[in-house]
């Protein structure tokens, strides 16, 4: 049975005439239902104590080894399958190896799925976007989500560069899950089921090969998603399981002192002795807007800039409509 880790805003009170067992809750507006093979659910929910209503639900009978999950959002269902083997997570991170051989290493962006085209860290994200893709002329890869991870795949499409992406099923501040994307070609992303699959797709997207590789980890604004893979990536990093052969530049993107009070508190540990004094700073490089990090990976790449702070390749700046820059990159 799944585990409820917090205090169910609602419970349920399971009818199951053949003995198999249930357990459901309800966070919010989203309630897990969790089952072997029950027939009728009735949902009864209560506020301080009471009870108010009592709803029915009726399912289709499942066979006891196949476990299932319903979320439910909004009167939306969506219908997922639990993992029944290790292997199910084995075959997903070989699918996410072979998108990268076929699509290349490169830039691995990382950032806020709510931050709409509105917002200024949007349009920041999708000007750095553009000019890292000409600067280092590589793929540019994101979570296929929205958001910052947006901005990020559209700038490098204007620039003309391949985009790939590794998708979960449902992102932060969406309420449905969706298996594919509004715009990139079906080939050029994978959906994953499992949060661990696409860690291991973004981190290997980043790995350098050889010395011709450009790669980097941009870490935008964003939240528990967004730092969870900031600081696993950076936890790789400073173990030299990410590149203790060939660095791998890891840019983090200081927009309007976003990450100052998080910053204060790295520096905080040093005090604590959590971390060794310096050790952070070596591991990444902060920078406060788009010019700092493109001169930071120009330098380390030894790649001409131009005197505006931006990429000598024709291409800073691109016009026309989303799709026709798509068609473009996948050869339409």
């Amino acid at each position: 049975m799944n585990q409820i880790m917090q205090k169910p805003h609602s419970l349920l009170h399971l009818d199951n005439p053949k003995g198999g067992f249930s357990m459901a809750a309800s966070l919010g507006s989203h309630t897990l239902l969790r089952n072997s093979h029950q027939r009728t659910v009735r949902f009864a929910p209560f506020s301080g104590g009471e009870r108010r209503q009592t709803l029915s639900f009726k399912f289709s009978e499942l066979k006891p080894h196949n476990p299932w999950r319903i979320l439910v959002c909004k009167g939306e269902f969506v219908e997922f399958e639990e993992r029944t083997s290790p292997n199910e997570v084995r075959k997903e991170i070989e699918q996410c190896y072979e998108l990268i051989n076929k699509l290349g290493r490169g830039v691995v962006y990382l950032g806020s799925s709510r931050m709409g085209p509105d917002h200024s860290h949007y349009l920041q994200a999708l000007e750095l976007g553009r000019e890292v893709a000409n600067l280092l002329d590589c793929t540019s890869w994101t979570g296929a989500g929205p958001g910052l991870m947006d901005a990020a795949s559209k700038g490098a499409l204007q620039a003309g560069k391949p985009v790939g992406g590794f998708k979960i099923g449902r992102e932060a501040g969406q309420q449905t899950a969706l298996s594919f994307h509004p715009y990139l070609p079906s080939e050029t992303y994978f959906t994953c089921r499992f949060f661990s699959a696409r860690k291991h797709g973004l981190v290997d997207a980043a790995v350098r090969s050889c010395n011709c590789d450009r790669t980097a980890v941009v870490a935008l604004p964003g939240g528990i998603g967004t730092l969870d893979e900031v600081f696993e990536i950076l936890a790789l990093i400073q173990l030299q399981r990410i590149g203790s052969e060939l660095p791998v530049p890891f840019l983090l993107m200081n927009y309007d002192s976003f990450y100052s009070k998080l910053l204060d508190f790295l520096s905080d540990s040093e005090c604590w002795g959590t971390v060794c004094k310096g050790e952070v700073e070596s591991l990444w490089k902060v920078c406060n807007n788009n010019s700092e990090a493109l001169s930071y990976l120009a330098e380390f790449y030894d790649l001409p800039l131009g005197d505006n702070g931006k990429c000598e390749t024709g291409l800073a700046t691109a016009s026309g409509p989303i799709s026709y820059l798509i068609g473009k990159f996948v050869g339409n």
